[in-house]
């Protein structure tokens, strides 16, 4: 079971501030603000929407063929993915570049500053979906407006299936695109506060919006999800997590439990269900690529959990 999966693959640099943000930011200064922050404690995770999601589909057994643009300084990512498993081919190494990659400091009121530098991924149109021999199917997951574009496009003219996920990247697109990629998706899948504004961005409601598309998947977060196909709403329950650790990279989880049960042919209400247990599983270890199982321990959890067998 192979599966393209176009988006992003950085490198997360977390730091905690030992104190509150507030205590040190004078709201009526902020015009020549100038502030340093100790962070004794920092941990760097492999991230990206690509990377989080191929990691995922893996542990499942699928094989997933990631497509990103990365920099001079992919090595201890490309180990690895490369012990995981999870073939490199399609991942463009720039030289004279840096990977993408986020730094995140958080303070003891889980308040965060966030500086991301796209890096090479910037170039992420130098790659082409075209290019790559008997895709079954895809993901258009969050990366550089261009590549965006283009993928979709690609995919498209290919006859591909693929889902479009919007993501962090719902800033770079107006509504006459998003209305052009929706109707060129297969799959379209957002997050609650997200498909408001693609409502508002596109003019359509969610069911118009999943009139044009095999189905159109909402993630409520600890609500669970809803996912409109053929008329019909699936409300899709939460799954339960033994404890609460991060909740980073849940979504990417979800997204490789979805793409797996499309590709299984399972019927929506499992489909749902099997993503909502992907970022279950995510969510009780920290970082984005940390869990370990396999997909007979997830059968076993998912009838546990729902009380049916998926295979």
């Amino acid at each position: 079971m192979s599966a393209v999966i176009c988006g992003s693959l950085a490198y997360d640099t977390i730091m905690v501030f030992q104190d509150q943000f507030k205590n040190h930011i004078l709201p009526d200064q902020v015009h020549i603000l100038n502030v340093s922050f100790l962070v004794p404690r920092m941990r760097r995770e492999f991230g990206g929407c690509a990377g989080n999601i191929a990691y995922n589909l893996k542990l499942l057994g699928a094989d997933p063929l990631p497509v990103a643009t990365v920099g001079q300084d992919f090595g201890p990512y490309q180990a690895h993915m490369q012990k995981c498993g999870i073939r490199m081919d399609y991942v463009r190494v720039f030289d004279d570049q840096f990977t993408p990659q986020c730094f995140i400091t958080t303070d003891l009121d889980n308040n965060q500053i966030t500086a991301f530098h796209p890096g090479a991924m910037l170039s992420a149109h130098t790659n082409h979906v075209r290019d790559i021999p008997e895709i079954s199917f895809a993901i258009v997951a969050p990366d550089s407006r261009d590549a965006m574009l283009q993928h979709v496009d690609e995919f498209a003219a290919r006859g591909v299936p693929f889902i479009f996920d919007p993501g962090q990247a719902m800033p770079l697109f107006d509504g006459a695109e998003f209305r052009s990629m929706i109707e060129k998706a297969t799959y379209v899948i957002v997050n609650d506060y997200e498909s408001q504004l693609l409502q508002q961005r596109t003019g359509w409601s969610a069911q118009e919006i999943a009139s044009r598309v095999k189905a159109y998947i909402v993630t409520l977060g600890p609500r669970g999800s809803q996912i409109y196909t053929e008329g019909t709403t699936h409300e899709i329950p939460p799954a339960r997590e033994r404890q609460v650790v991060d909740p980073t990279g849940c979504g990417d989880a979800y997204r490789a439990g979805l793409i797996f049960g499309i590709m299984k042919g399972k019927d929506w209400p499992t489909v749902g269900r099997m993503a909502s247990l992907m970022g279950a599983l995510k969510v009780e270890h920290p970082g984005t690529q940390n869990q370990r199982f396999d997909y007979a321990q997830f059968s076993k959890e998912f009838e546990e959990q729902f009380g049916y067998a998926i295979d």
